[in-house]
């Protein structure tokens, strides 16, 4: 089995940088299971139906959330919706949280699990995510195969949570930092890592936004609006792990990126 993960859409460009490549992507890689994911697709903060629906028609199967994830209401309109397969962290707090941290599909008569959690070093003090995968595993389906989307700050974060989860899923990757990593491995031949996945939007700005404001915050110190790069040039950062489904651990993990200057993966 070929899970295919992609980073953090961000903006319009970060749209139309998955309707380019996506379905190329998808061609040669021959996934069973593909995951975006979306949550600043809306202006780089939040998504609406409408993105959902692009990303969605592009190839993704099931798309995923974080920290952003509220930030365009509108997405309350359909987080709950059972036929829109999108996630949302898992451990926010309480009981009447909207949406869902977990999606499961059926992949060749195979349970795939899909988790989105969220880390708290530097972020919003959610639920501590270490005892919230021990809270949510011991619920699962032991014989499935099971996805983690961890979007987090910090690299330690990240690298402690998929040790901390060897042998209980078969991936754990990062999002959030919008940086790809080159830190791809499998450890105890169990789960693959990737500290982050990367973007997918413009080339050209900082982290997907334009250069200018963050100059001038890093500059003055003060407060400074920041404006997706939709004039850009388009990348889109992604991995591909593949799984034995007999043992529900992966057997590699490899990352790429796409972008004007490295076209290698389209050759």
């Amino acid at each position: 089995m070929k899970i295919l993960f992609v980073g953090d859409v961000v903006g319009k460009i970060g749209l139309k940088s998955v309707e380019t490549y996506l379905p190329e992507i998808k061609q040669k890689v021959k996934p069973q299971l593909t995951i975006v994911n979306g949550e600043n697709a809306n202006g780089g903060k939040g998504i609406k139906v409408e993105d959902y629906q692009r990303i969605q028609v592009a190839g993704a199967d099931v798309v995923s959330g974080g920290n952003h994830i509220w930030d365009k209401r509108e997405v309350l309109d359909f987080i709950d919706d059972p036929k829109k397969s999108i996630l949302r962290p898992y451990n926010f707090s309480g009981n009447d949280v909207p949406g869902r941290g977990v999606i499961e599909k059926k992949v060749n008569q195979k349970k795939v699990y899909i988790i989105n959690m969220q880390g708290t070093a530097l972020m919003q003090p959610l639920d501590n995510p270490f005892l919230a995968f021990d809270k949510l595993l011991p619920t699962l389906d032991k014989d499935a195969v099971k996805f983690v989307d961890f979007h987090a700050e910090t690299t330690s974060e990240k690298i402690a949570t998929a040790k901390y989860l060897t042998g209980r899923v078969a991936a754990v990757v990062g999002t959030h930092t919008h940086v790809q990593t080159n830190d791809a491995r499998v450890f105890d031949k169990k789960t693959a890592y990737l500290t982050d996945v990367g973007m997918t939007g413009s080339y050209d700005g900082i982290l997907g936004v334009k250069d200018e404001p963050i100059i001038t915050r890093f500059l003055t110190q003060r407060p400074t609006k920041f404006d997706v790069d939709e004039d850009g040039r388009m990348q889109i950062g992604f991995c591909v792990i593949d799984i034995n489904d007999q043992t529900n651990y992966a057997r590699s993990i490899k990352n790429y990126v796409i972008n004007p200057d490295n076209q290698k993966f389209l050759n």
